[in-house]
Order: C-alpha cells, then sequence, then structure tokens
C-alpha cells in the first residue's frame, strides 16, 4: 500500500501526541504534551493553543460538551463554557506522570502512566468514571500507551510500548479488561493507536517513522511512511472519517535535526474511521 502523506501544519510541536476528531470541538484537536499544551487545528489551518496543566497527556470530548483531560498526575475536566478543572491528585510520586488513553463503550475514560526514566513496572493504567471516581484498570506497565476499543466494543487493544506489543483484551462494563494475549510483535516501539471502522488497528511507531495497520486477527496490511522518525499518534476525522491525522515528536532531537519533526501530517488511507467515544461524565 502507498498512500500519500501531507504535512497539514509547520513543526507547532515539541511532543506532539493524542490527536482526536470531535464535531463539537469543530475538528482536531491534539497536545503538545510535555508543554502541557492542547492544539485546536481551524478549518483555515491556524492553530490554537491553550495551556492547560504542566503535562497534557490525553483528552476526549465530555457528551455535556468540553473535554476530559489526563494531566500529570490525574485528571481535569474542561466544561463547555472553557473552564478547566482539575481533579484530585491520583498519585504524589513526582517521577511518574499520565501519557495517554482513551474512552470505553460505556463512557469512561482512562489514561495510562509512565516514569519519566521509564523504569520497568512503575506505571498503572487509570480509569475515571462518570462519577468521579478513579480505579486502576491494569498494573505493572511500564509506558502505557494507545488504547482503543473494536468497533463491537467487545475487546480494547493496548501498547505498552516498552514490550514492543501490541495487546489484546477481553472487555465487559462490569469485568473491565481481561485475558490479555497477544495481537502483534514489533520491531519498533508501538505509541498511539485508533481502529478504524472495519476493525483495523492503526499504530504509530515512535522510533520507525510509520504508521501501521493490523487486522483483527494480527496480519499487517498497510504501512503508511513519514518523512519523520518519531510518529507518536494518529485518529481519523474529516467530515466523512475519512482522513487519517498523525502527530509526530521531537523529543530528544538536536535543533536541526529531522527538521519536519513536531509537525502534523494527514493522509487518505482508504477506510473510514469511527466517532470518538465521549466521556459520560
Amino acid at each position: 500500500m502507498s498512500t500519500r502523506v501531507e504535512q497539514v501544519t509547520d513543526v507547532v510541536a515539541y511532543h506532539g501526541e493524542g490527536p482526536v476528531w470531535s464535531p463539537q470541538w469543530g475538528g482536531l484537536r491534539w497536545v503538545d504534551m510535555l508543554a502541557g499544551d492542547v492544539l485546536s487545528l481551524g478549518s483555515d489551518g491556524s492553530i490554537e493553543r491553550r495551556h492547560v496543566s504542566k503535562v497534557a497527556a490525553a483528552l476526549r470530548p465530555r457528551r455535556a460538551g468540553g473535554a476530559v483531560i489526563g494531566i500529570e498526575r490525574g485528571f481535569a475536566l474542561e466544561d463547555a463554557d472553557g473552564r478547566i478543572r482539575p481533579l484530585e491528585e491520583v498519585w504524589t510520586d513526582p517521577s511518574v506522570r499520565m501519557n495517554e488513553g482513551g474512552c470505553d463503550p460505556d463512557g469512561r475514560f482512562y489514561c495510562g502512566s509512565m516514569a519519566y526514566d521509564q523504569r520497568p513496572g512503575a506505571a498503572s493504567l487509570y480509569r475515571l468514571d462518570p462519577d468521579g471516581s478513579v480505579h486502576v484498570a491494569l498494573r505493572d506497565l511500564t509506558v502505557s500507551n494507545g488504547l482503543e476499543w473494536s468497533p463491537d466494543g467487545t475487546v480494547a487493544y493496548h501498547n505498552d510500548t516498552a514490550t514492543y506489543e501490541i495487546a489484546v483484551y477481553a472487555y465487559d462494563g462490569e469485568k473491565g479488561l481481561r485475558d490479555r494475549r497477544l495481537l502483534a510483535a514489533l520491531e519498533h516501539r508501538p505509541d498511539g493507536l485508533t481502529v478504524d471502522a472495519e476493525g483495523g488497528v492503526w499504530t504509530a511507531l515512535s522510533d520507525g517513522g510509520a504508521v501501521r495497520r493490523y487486522t483483527p486477527d494480527g496480519k499487517l496490511d498497510a504501512v503508511i511512511e513519514l518523512p519523520v522518525r518519531k510518529v507518536t499518534a494518529c485518529t481519523f476525522g474529516g467530515a466523512a472519517l475519512d482522513e487519517l491525522f498523525i502527530t509526530t515528536s521531537r523529543e530528544g532531537l538536536e535543533p536541526g535535526d529531522d527538521p519536519r519533526a513536531g509537525a502534523l501530517f494527514r493522509a487518505v488511507p482508504g477506510v473510514r474511521g469511527r466517532p470518538a467515544r465521549e466521556f459520560a461524565g
């Protein structure tokens, strides 16, 4: 598969991550994670930047308007009027931060953590329920990363980047994530992921300069190559949900290295995505 990739923005992020398309936002948002900023793409190509916390790890739309946001050591809510309300910290250890997440079919928001030094086993996957309670969904992770559910909501795909694997969990609203198995073993580090309307799993390669699509049975069937090495996440957007937006990072690069890293890219891969699942709180 050969798909043309278009650069949508200039280099606008140090560590671009977590793109999400929502009509209630008027289009695409993503994060400049370590700057603590949420970026919005205007219909005219303009970029709006809003600082929300020390770290802006991941976000999803709220059914009531606004957004739920993973911040350095917990969660925050953006109200429909734009006001940001940080919730109580989930932990106090300053060596660990939130990293990436998503919403389940029951309207609960998950965000996974990682140690700044990426030490093994320091991370967990946390679940924020609509009533504001927080629960641990998975423990003993290292770099909890991309998370998304199948179109029918019966399984979830999750990347713990340090394992070089895409994992699959059976999902039940009461029992949560269980019965981990392997979807695919990779030679590159899997980062953010999304799932298309056909059930294909798209994962960014943070050290591989590409986005890959795997079928639900783990077969690699598409590769989109990018002109930068550090590819972080992807999501479907556009009015028809047929455009794949891809974020990239400059984290750890010297000035002048990989000059397009930190820009937002777009491809039209020939499949459609699904509307972003929303937080019910």
